[in-house]
């Protein structure tokens, strides 16, 4: 007879919603930064052994996994991940961050909350219809991710499939949504440094106009990746940092960009690093410019898998009518690509605004959420393990 998770999970909310919301309270509270979430490691660790369950740490000291369930068959892996990020917390909320500049700006405190109340809720089932891995990720957000640790460390040894949740602030709250094939973008950041002889500004034939050479990449580069890239392909350039010079009559000999690149097609992502290289080098070639490029790869897009995105969709469903939501593929990056790169999944994303008021977005430091979107989320994960047994 099969067990009803919809039933236990009715019961462990009504029970401990007001416990689950503490913990990612206390989460967001205490933030730390990726590689360095030791408390909060510790803090899953102790919830999940004192449910009966046995996680194991991964090597480096943060994040976890932990395996239940049935031991033949299927084993379907639900992630979150567990870091913070280096801003300023300036919600004003009681459990604001009582770490200067380190936050919870894009909702990783609820994703960790989810997946501790969503074990807690499987643990107290007699029997689980698949076999369970729980991934709890450090260091999302550092370029090129966590999740690339977890599966050197065979986070991903004998799972089936894998599915994560992401907090979206422009989805009303109750609402989940996701689509088939890519739904992130790939995210790479570069960083030039220009070398100049420097000199005075009266004379800039004399040497390497390093500022005018700075000004040609900041609109000659977007300009080229422009019409070098398939326009749909929705590909990105955007430049965040600029630095040089301190007086208004010499130029100086020393000047930095930075930035990233974004696109939609992995394809695309393949290609962009020898695109750059050559577009950079063509540009400042008559300037007398030297220069150096740091091209970092990050991720590549997250896209879902057929089967999965169905399975996700019909858990979603489950939770109630009118929950499922459509969405569209965004422009940003997130490492559960790297999953997927190796096994099908699929990512969904959780509605986590009131509904009232802005839409703040993830990485603002005023970025927080509606806590009854914690509900939601172990209704929907709680429910992929039921619909997972093929």
């Amino acid at each position: 007879m099969s067990v009803d998770l919809g039933a236990i999970t009715d019961r462990w909310l009504a029970e401990h919603y007001d416990e689950m919301v503490a913990w990612r309270r206390h989460i967001h509270a205490h933030p730390e930064l990726g590689r360095q979430e030791f408390a909060t490691t510790e803090f899953v660790a102790r919830h999940l052994a004192e449910a009966g369950l046995n996680p194991k740490v991964l090597p480096g000291g943060t994040g976890l996994t932990c395996d239940f369930g049935p031991e033949d068959g299927p084993r379907v892996a639900l992630r979150a991940d567990m870091d913070a990020l280096p801003m300023a917390d300036r919600t004003g909320a009681p459990y604001a961050s009582t770490v200067p500049n380190v936050a919870h700006a894009c909702g990783h405190d609820a994703h960790t909350a989810v997946l501790l109340g969503t074990a807690k809720v499987l643990a107290s089932a007699t029997e689980l219809p698949v076999g369970v891995r729980l991934i709890f990720q450090a260091a999302e957000e550092l370029m090129p991710g966590g999740a690339i640790d977890a599966v050197a460390a065979g986070a991903l040894n004998g799972v089936t499939r894998i599915f994560a949740l992401h907090c979206d602030p422009r989805l009303r709250v109750g609402r989940v949504a996701t689509k088939p094939g890519p739904i992130t973008s790939a995210a790479d950041s570069i960083e030039i440094t220009l070398h100049s002889p420097g000199g005075h500004t009266s004379r800039p034939h004399l040497t390497g106009d390093l500022v005018y050479g700075l000004g040609t990449l900041i609109t000659g580069l977007p300009g080229v990746l422009s019409r070098r890239i398939d326009p749909r392909h929705n590909t990105v350039m955007v430049w965040g940092a600029v630095n040089a010079g301190v007086a208004a009559n010499a130029i100086p000999q020393i000047g930095t960009l930075a930035g990233t690149i974004r696109t939609a097609s992995r394809d695309t992502w393949l290609t962009l690093e020898a695109i750059v290289d050559e577009t950079v080098t063509a540009l400042l070639a008559p300037l007398n410019i030297e220069h150096s490029l740091n091209y970092r790869r990050g991720v590549p897009p997250v896209v879902n898998e057929d089967v999965s995105t169905r399975m996700l969709t019909h858990a979603i469903e489950a939770v109630g009518p009118d929950v499922l939501a459509n969405t569209h593929q965004s422009g940003g990056g997130e490492d559960f690509s790297w999953y997927l790169e190796e096994i099908p999944g699929a990512m969904g994303r959780l509605g986590v605004w009131s509904g009232q008021g802005p839409q703040l977005d993830l990485h603002q430091p005023t970025f927080d959420l509606d806590e009854r979107a914690l509900g939601v989320g172990v209704r929907t994960m709680v429910n992929i393990v039921a619909a997972a047994r093929q």
